[in-house]
């Protein structure tokens, strides 16, 4: 097979060293426009999984890049005048060029043909000429951007500057710096490579980088030139990080990171490899080690496959879930870099907690089996922000310690989510929703909400939506409430709300949002738009004195919550229902007081909301859920949000609770694991008001860690709840936790720790366990 590999990289040239290795029949010849000892960046880091890979891909590319690594395990984290140091993370680093060097050896020891200081043929003449052509050619790629039809890249420039620059200084461990200057918060990040130099990056917000005068500091520069003024400044601001060593220069100018996604990664016999298929943020250290992976997982997809399309067709169906779970952990983590500002009011060791967890995929669990120490020391912090509680101490979950609510005390910070059932009939709850709700009460939550219980019966989104517009519903939640308070600990909250534009639709596993096929009510909204145009009915633009009578619905129907025992009431502004809908500029196109500016838009919700604070007894809290973000150009931001937020708290909302979308069919959202907590975390720690933050959080893991991080007081689950009933008493029992935060029931006490199950290992020799001593944090620094 004839090869061509455009970019002389470590991505490209490790593909040409493993495709060699595995077809040494193979003609394969790399283009590479810089000289062979012309490099950008200093280090590269490299994760033990990587390393696997690599030594049992090229047992000699391996050993040689061992004998040149730096390693160490501790993260310092320099902040406020402390350093708090994590271990356990297992690093290995060496310098980029010492790297090329290896690679560019061992492709002349395997015959492969290396060009330097040469342009690559045209690509469409490498293509008829050669079987396969290898695009490894960056995060500028040509050849991306002459088949952008096929490949359908998407290019997103954020909104921080950095400059990678190096330092004479010899870093014992991974560093970050937080700097908080006039103006504004910098961070520089910082790790060895090797015996003589680390590396070492700036980065800011880019209005802290303009503040700083940064802008005006760099002229034109040509290619290859670094911004010398620039670097002086920045020595300037880290001159007691950095002390009396160098920053060094290559190529070191600012720029803002850009997130490379391709729909498709191949054009016919061409196919894209590292960063000219994707990038993920340097602060999680994956560009080079995505780079080496594309390049073991694409030579031996072309050698196990029959055929050269098979082969490219697998290629990218391995590295591509693989890149995108790393492109989402990149994305957390550049965005709470980018929202750095936002944390420097956290105490070290949450902060320091914090930033440990910034990208999700270390957690409060995962830090627990690295550095035990560490998260003793942030939970023992943790536990005496608290209230004193008898039975509670600085070993126990964070999840498990009480939370205030306004005037309600939770034992635990653990919610049932408010789901709806579609059970009832007249908006009448029944057995169901006393099982429902009770069983989830037993369960272990601190709190449990209802699905949203409409204000009337035109408010209703199906037919079996649940009510409280009368005497017999509110009898009937008196029921469910009772319930809840004679058998548990658990309160019980309310979620008021009316359908607006979203009414009138079947039950959700007959066709969620789809019309009735018959008996249809009329629809009422702040502006007359269909939520689908073509499908459901459209809405009548709701008049003022209109408005004014759904407003007292709401607040008969707070009255109506009280008399039936509710805890918490929380008003329904997301989802597209009423109140969002005129939140929402999608949804709302009035021209009078009620719509345009953001303020305008939030007018009647907020007057909804002072009518019910009025009604509703002033011990009770009140809550808002909102939705965040619409995932839409022209839509609420989260900026918007932190204001809908103030604009709440202002009025009285004891807390937020932190929801997105649902405001449109034509939303793109990015689902994934907590993928919502970013909103609640900012709104938390920028409007200053508690949240509670929902959407797929699955596990106490991650409870713990979006808690203990200070992202959000509360957190919601709903669908792990319909799973497992009892999932918080069990979350107790798997943390080996047995105390007020978690009280099993009295008939349920014989079964509140863990089932005994048959042992998977066998017990571990008497010496081996004297030698071995207590298992204890891995600290080791480099020490060349």
């Amino acid at each position: 097979m004839r090869i061509a590999v455009i970019g002389g990289g470590p991505g490209g040239l490790y593909f040409s060293v493993l495709a060699k290795q595995l077809g040494p029949e193979h003609d394969i010849t790399v283009w590479e426009r810089n000289a062979h000892d012309d490099t950008f960046g200093f280090g590269v880091v490299f994760s033990d999984e990587t390393l696997g890979g690599i030594e049992h891909a090229d047992p000699a590319v391996h050993r040689l890049m061992e004998a040149e690594f730096a390693r160490w395990d501790d993260i310092d984290v320099h902040y406020r005048g402390q350093v708090l140091t994590s271990g356990g993370h297992g690093f290995a680093a060496l310098s980029r060029r010492r790297l090329l060097e290896i690679l560019q050896q061992r492709c002349r020891d395997l015959g492969v043909t290396v060009h330097f200081r040469a342009e690559a043929p045209d690509v469409a003449q490498l293509a008829a000429t050669h079987d396969l052509v290898v695009a490894a050619d960056g995060l500028n790629s040509a050849v991306r951007a002459k088949y952008a039809d096929s490949f359908r890249p998407t290019l997103e420039q954020r909104s921080c500057r950095y400059m990678w620059l190096g330092t004479d200084k010899v870093f014992d461990a991974f560093k970050f710096y937080v700097l908080e200057t006039p103006y504004g918060v910098m961070q520089g990040h910082g790790y060895p490579f090797d015996a003589h130099g680390s590396t070492f990056i700036a980065e800011m917000h880019e209005d802290v980088w303009r503040r700083a005068g940064f802008d005006s500091l760099a002229g034109p520069l040509a290619p290859g030139e670094s911004d010398e003024r620039s670097i002086e400044r920045v020595k300037e601001l880290f001159a007691a990080e950095l002390g009396d060593s160098s920053l060094l220069a290559n190529n070191s100018k600012w720029i803002s990171f850009t997130t490379v996604r391709n729909d498709s990664w191949r054009h016919e016999n061409i196919v894209l490899l590292g960063d000219a298929a994707h990038t993920a943020h340097f602060s999680i250290g994956s560009g080079t080690k995505l780079a080496m992976e594309d390049a073991l997982s694409l030579a031996a997809c072309l050698h196990e496959r029959p055929t050269l399309d098979e082969a490219l067709t697998a290629y990218e169906s391995e590295r591509k879930s693989v890149v995108l779970s790393t492109q989402r952990a990149a994305q957390a983590s550049l965005e709470w870099f980018e929202n750095l500002g936002q944390y420097v009011g956290q105490a070290p060791e949450q902060f320091a907690f914090n930033i440990m967890t910034r990208s999700r995929r270390v957690t409060y669990d995962n830090l627990k089996l690295r550095d035990p120490e560490f998260v003793a020391r942030v939970d023992a912090w943790f536990a005496g922000q608290q209230p004193a509680r008898d039975g509670d101490g600085p070993a126990t979950p964070p999840m498990f310690h009480p939370f205030r609510l306004g005037e309600l005390d939770l034992a635990n910070r653990v919610v049932v989510s408010a789901m709806d059932m579609y059970r009832a009939v007249d908006g009448l709850p029944d057995d169901f929703h006393l099982v429902h709700l009770g069983g989830k009460a037993l369960g272990g939550a601190g709190l449990v909400m209802t699905e949203m219980v409409c204000v009337s019966e035109t408010g209703r989104i199906t037919p079996g939506c649940a009510g409280i517009w009368n005497r017999e519903q509110t009898a009937a939640w008196r029921r469910v409430t009772d319930f809840v308070h004679r058998e548990s600990q658990a309160k019980i909250g309310i979620q008021l709300g009316h359908s607006g534009r979203k009414g009138s639709t079947r039950l959700m596993w007959e066709g969620i949002d789809r019309p009735l096929p018959d008996g249809n009510w009329e629809l009422v909204a702040p502006s007359a738009l269909p939520y689908r145009e073509g499908v459901n009915q459209t809405p009548r633009e709701l008049t003022p004195d209109e408005m004014e009578l759904i407003k007292e619905q709401f607040v008969e129907a707070a009255r109506n919550a009280d008399d039936a025992g509710f805890d918490l009431l929380e008003l329904h502004c997301g989802h597209g229902y009423l109140l969002s809908s005129f939140i929402s500029p999608i949804s709302n196109h009035r021209t009078d007081l009620y719509g345009g500016s953001l303020r305008n838009r939030l007018r009647y919700p907020l007057e909804v909301f002072a009518a019910i604070r009025a009604a509703w007894p002033a011990h009770k809290p009140l809550t808002v859920r909102i939705s965040a973000t619409d995932w839409m150009e022209d839509g609420v931001t989260a900026d918007d949000a932190v204001e809908i937020a103030r604009a709440f708290a202002g009025a009285g909302a004891a807390a937020i609770d932190v929801s997105t979308g649902q405001v449109s069919p034509l939303e793109k959202p990015a689902f994934g694991r907590s993928y919502q907590t970013p909103y609640a975390d900012k709104i938390r720690n920028m409007a200053g008001i508690p949240t509670m933050a929902v959407g797929v959080i699955s596990s106490y893991d991650d409870v713990n860690s979006i808690l203990l991080a200070g992202r959000a007081d509360l957190c919601a689950l709903g669908r792990v709840h319909l799973y497992d009933p009892n999932w918080t008493l069990h979350a107790a029992a798997e943390q080996s936790y047995d105390g007020p935060g978690s009280i099993w029931p009295d008939p349920w006490r014989a079964g509140r720790r863990k089932p005994q199950t048959g042992r998977t290992d066998g017990p571990k020799p008497r010496l081996q366990l004297i030698r071995e001593g207590e298992p204890t944090s891995r600290h080791t620094r480099w020490r060349p």
